[in-house]
């Protein structure tokens, strides 16, 4: 597949970056940046030296602000055209909801449509103080399929997820935080060193631990005839087994800070 500069990816030591660069628009969403974000999330995946990934959007302005309708004559003009790119919009979510390792969203600005999508589908969300967030398909007509609503009562609840979607108003930061939506608000100025902090300590701790958590936090959301408790034992078992399980233990008694390999 061919890669756009409206997507770029970076590394940091165990931190992964994956960022929306298209400032101009504040950070809307063309076919060719999902799928390029597919690509760059496919390489974190697989990369043993990134433990977590920090998504956030270039500019200053804004988080991601849905997609890209100055694209939509020439990307989603047809059913075929609607269908390529609502599978590059699943895919891409999906990598995130689904991502093996932790995902911090760091949000600066506007966070609209699928910006708010795309959020959902990290683990934890950090704002800034001067962030906006809505869903705009009651003003646009535009229907919202299952997972994406599900995913929002997964955080805000039934009630606060119906008031986003009727009013499809614009909440402030501190709505955000009151409802559920964000981990914390922070002052713009902090926000970036706040989310590498955390991001960072995440980083040091043991992989297996962490990873068999969010697996684990998956399954109690999951339906209950879709939890796989099974898998969930054999990922603590792991760890118990694990040399890291080793290193924990002799580092807590020698009193120095633990070197985590993740095996």
């Amino acid at each position: 597949m061919s890669k756009t500069d409206k997507m770029l990816s970076r590394k940091e030591g165990g931190v992964g970056y994956l960022i929306f660069n298209n400032p101009d628009r504040h950070n809307a969403v063309s076919l060719e940046m999902w799928e390029t974000a597919s690509f760059y999330l496919d390489e974190f995946a697989k990369d043993k030296s990134v433990r977590v990934v920090v998504l956030t959007g270039a500019g200053g302005k804004a988080f991601v602000s849905g997609a890209d309708i100055s694209k939509f004559e020439s990307e989603r003009a047809s059913k075929e055209a609607i269908d390529r790119y609502n599978v590059a919009v699943d895919r891409a979510n999906t990598a995130i909801y689904e991502f093996p390792k932790p995902t911090i969203a760091m949000i600066r600005g506007y966070c609209i449509g699928g910006g708010v999508g795309l959020a959902l589908c990290c683990d934890i969300r950090i704002c800034s103080d001067n962030s906006k967030f809505g869903v705009p398909a009651a003003k646009l007509g535009l229907g919202y399929g299952y997972k994406g609503v599900k995913k929002l009562v997964d955080v805000v609840g039934p009630a606060y997820a119906k008031e986003i979607f009727f009013t499809a108003r614009h909440f402030t930061a501190t709505e955000a935080h009151q409802m559920g939506l964000v981990n914390s608000v922070l002052p713009e100025a902090d926000l970036e060193a706040y989310v590498r902090n955390m991001a960072q300590t995440i980083s040091e701790n043991a992989p297996l631990t962490v990873n068999s958590v969010k697996f684990i936090v998956g399954q109690a959301l999951a339906h209950e005839s879709q939890k796989d408790l099974k898998a969930c034992d054999a990922l603590v078992s792991q760890c118990f087994a694990s040399q890291d399980y080793t290193e924990g233990r002799r580092a807590f008694m020698e009193k120095r800070k633990p070197d985590f390999s993740g095996s």
